[in-house]
């Protein structure tokens, strides 16, 4: 019987001893060099760069760190296959240049297609100009000139509708009046260093306002192909460029 129970205890401690080591040690799954400072360069400014594979499917390759530093963000660039950040906003200066010599030199023909990429870039650019060089010359009239640009232009936008029967949107309105403004914004220019409120400065304004006109009236003439219409487009479009020419002579509600 003692030798039984000692037969027993053999045999107990024998398998505890290989039940001990048949388990398998649960440590060495796991990579402990990734416990320790040293390993870690993914947390101290630097991105790990290389493949995502996985068995039985095409690896794919990556670079998620952007080139170039943090300006970059503020640049007009923009990203590696994005576009520039003037273009998203809007802004092309090869288009504003391109319509502003169409205004320059109104006795070129008009490409029906000019105002296809309408925008208001360069408008703003113009009108902001235009009340800039007035304030200069002690005439403030911000308040009236973009008042009256867009009470102008909604009256414009629906007479051109009523006329044609192609129409046209106010978005391209303002655009096309706001381009044409560009040789008011020169009589601007001058009133800074030579008054106005004279024989010369009449005759400034007096050019301007045909100039304005014709070349306002030859775009929309051209897009909406009105040509038997034009003298009955540019009138009302006189009118408007004329309260412009009005407020680069004259001081409107200050003293004189």
């Amino acid at each position: 019987m003692w030798q039984d129970s000692a037969a027993y205890g053999a045999s107990s401690s024998q398998n505890t001893y290989y039940a001990h080591n048949d388990q398998p040690n649960s440590l060495q799954f796991y990579d402990q060099s990734s416990f320790y400072p040293g390993s870690r360069s993914s947390l101290e400014g630097n991105v790990a760069q290389g493949t995502i594979a996985q068995p039985g499917a095409p690896g794919f390759t990556g670079n998620i760190q952007p080139q170039g530093g943090w300006w970059t963000a503020f640049g007009t660039g923009g990203f590696e296959g994005e576009p520039p950040l003037l273009e998203e906003l809007g802004i092309n200066f090869g288009h504003i240049g391109a319509k502003s010599m169409t205004v320059l030199n109104p006795f070129r023909r008009v490409d029906e297609r000019i105002m296809d990429d309408a925008d208001l870039a360069g408008p703003l650019i113009f009108c902001f100009c235009f009340a800039t060089f007035l304030l200069f010359s002690g005439k403030p009239q911000f308040g009236y000139i973009y008042g009256l640009a867009l009470l102008g232009s909604m009256s414009l936008y629906c007479l051109l509708n009523l006329m044609s029967e192609q129409g046209i949107d106010a978005y391209r309105v303002l655009s096309v009046l706001g381009y044409c403004l560009l040789p008011m914004v020169g009589v601007g220019a001058l009133s800074v260093v030579v008054t106005l409120d004279g024989i010369l400065g009449y005759a400034l304004s007096s050019v301007s306002i045909v100039w304005c006109t014709y070349a306002a009236s030859g775009i929309f003439v051209a897009v909406l192909r009105m040509s038997d219409q034009r003298l009955l487009v540019a009138y009302p479009i006189g009118l408007l460029y004329g309260c412009f020419a009005l407020l680069s002579v004259f001081n409107v509600g200050g003293s004189k």
